[in-house]
């Protein structure tokens, strides 16, 4: 489980490194038992038709999936510098609640950074809106060993 010291650093690094995150509010809420979650109020994230809009909707599906193995580098007492090399998504439902995405962690061996080498890591994040999944996303991450 990441302690809230961690969430507060992804966050913070978030704001200092993709200025929207900061500007839609989005928050790390819990990682516990492999499962992610973040969150962001619907408020800043609106359209016209007062649900939450699509580019909001793929930013915040895509640093859950970033975070996601953020902490788990941290977790794994790696580092590297992760990209997204894919991505799908698919819009199921309109967003009319506060959303929350949630991603859980595959069994993915990060050591592999402290070896020189890149890790890949599929993951499939799910955005809910209450009870109801309203967005699902296949990312592709990869983390690229850093030279120190």
């Amino acid at each position: 489980m990441a302690n809230d010291a961690l969430l507060t650093q992804l966050q913070a690094t978030w704001h200092r490194t993709i200025p929207v995150s900061q500007f839609m509010q989005i928050t790390p809420e819990a990682y516990r038992d492999g499962t992610f979650s973040v969150s962001a109020p619907l408020a800043p994230n609106l359209n016209l038709h007062d649900t939450m809009f699509a580019g909001s909707i793929y930013t915040l599906m895509t640093l859950t999936g970033w975070g996601a193995v953020w902490l788990n580098q941290r977790l794994s007492e790696v580092e590297g510098d992760i990209v997204l090399a894919k991505a799908d998504i698919r819009y199921l439902a309109p967003v009319d609640a506060n959303p929350v995405a949630k991603v859980s962690w595959p069994e993915v061996d990060l050591t592999v950074l402290a070896e020189g080498q890149k890790a890949k890591v599929n993951l499939s994040v799910e955005l809910y809106s209450g009870d109801r999944c309203c967005a699902k996303f296949e990312g592709t991450y990869v983390s690229l060993p850093q030279i120190k």
